[in-house]
């Protein structure tokens, strides 16, 4: 119950500047000092920080986006996991860059504020009935038994997992010395059920990240592949089919179908995991992080860093 408090009541504190390009008035307006839900979505800030800036910002239309570093912040990944992946030494509190303008279409999908974040939980919720089920009913007007049985079906069956595998070059010691993400190229997004076998006495992290990436507990070259529902292909169903069960259905089968590949040497050394702000050790029971750690859109949001060798140019 302690984990799960941790998890349901976390939040991190955020210090958001306005971009500079935005100001309008001098002297500048001081940053927003804002305690943000790990399992919150940071458009769903926009109610406090549009009342905070608005006497500043430019003549335009307000279409709020966030960075950090430079690096546009993908709207559809929980506000925890963003930080858990982007910041490896924890930065308390964590400074972002808040725009109303200039809104990077070619790096983040469209976020038509409230209504696209509404839908792009209820697509991940049903995506993930469907891998534990086979079906995606009763998600949409869940009562609590619905909720019980959905429940169950977590802890006894396939557990949905969506892995941010960030790969590193540069070897470090400590946090503080790993590289900082500036593309979003260089982060891997795998959705891959973990079966859990009654029969397994001790099933831990470490065995459900073998099944996870086997590469990187393997001496042999393998691939990663990504399986399930692409984040972005997903947040593009139009909004009126979302209720429909062959929409996400047919989606998911076509995801496991299409898998993409790329090389890992057997080399490769895991040097971070990260679950809700946790840093759980490998042998702990994978029941206890499913049955605690669960983000609320039913999927376990696991952030992996990953030293791999530099590849020898010919």
């Amino acid at each position: 119950m302690e984990a799960q408090k941790y998890v349901w009541d976390g939040a991190i504190p955020l210090q958001i500047h306005l971009h500079e390009s935005q100001v309008t008035t001098l002297p500048p307006p001081p940053p927003a000092l804002i305690l943000a839900p790990r399992i919150g979505y940071l458009p769903l800030l926009a109610s406090l920080l549009k009342p905070y800036f608005s006497s500043t910002l430019p003549p335009g239309v307000d279409t709020i986006w966030f960075d950090y570093n430079g690096l546009p912040l993908k709207w559809y990944i929980p506000t925890g996991v963003l930080f858990d992946l982007l910041c490896a030494e924890p930065e308390r509190p964590w400074n972002l860059t808040v725009h109303f303008r200039g809104y990077p279409g070619t790096v983040l999908i469209p976020c038509e504020g409230e209504d696209s974040v509404k839908w792009s939980y209820i697509n991940s919720l049903k995506e993930a009935a469907y891998i534990m089920n086979g079906n995606c009913k009763n998600v949409m007007n869940m009562s609590q038994s619905d909720q019980l049985e959905l429940w169950h079906s977590v802890m006894n069956g396939r557990v949905p997992v969506r892995l941010y595998v960030w790969s590193v070059s540069e070897d470090f010691d400590d946090l503080e010395d790993m590289p900082k993400v500036d593309s979003w190229e260089k982060i891997s997004y795998i959705n891959r059920p973990v079966e859990i076998h009654k029969e397994d006495k001790c099933f831990t992290l470490h065995d459900a990240l073998k099944i996870l990436v086997p590469e990187f507990f393997s001496n042999d070259l393998m691939n990663v592949k990504s399986a399930g529902v692409d984040f972005e292909d997903a947040l593009r169903i139009p909004s009126e089919d979302v209720s429909s069960d062959k929409v996400v259905e047919d989606h998911v089968q076509n995801a496991y179908e299409h898998r993409e590949a790329c090389s890992i040497s057997s080399s490769a050394e895991i040097k971070l995991i990260r679950i809700q702000g946790i840093e759980p050790k490998l042998e702990i029971p994978f029941s206890w992080v499913v049955n605690n750690l669960m983000n609320p859109d039913y999927f376990l949001h696991i952030c992996v860093c990953v030293k791999v060798p530099q590849q020898n140019s010919t």
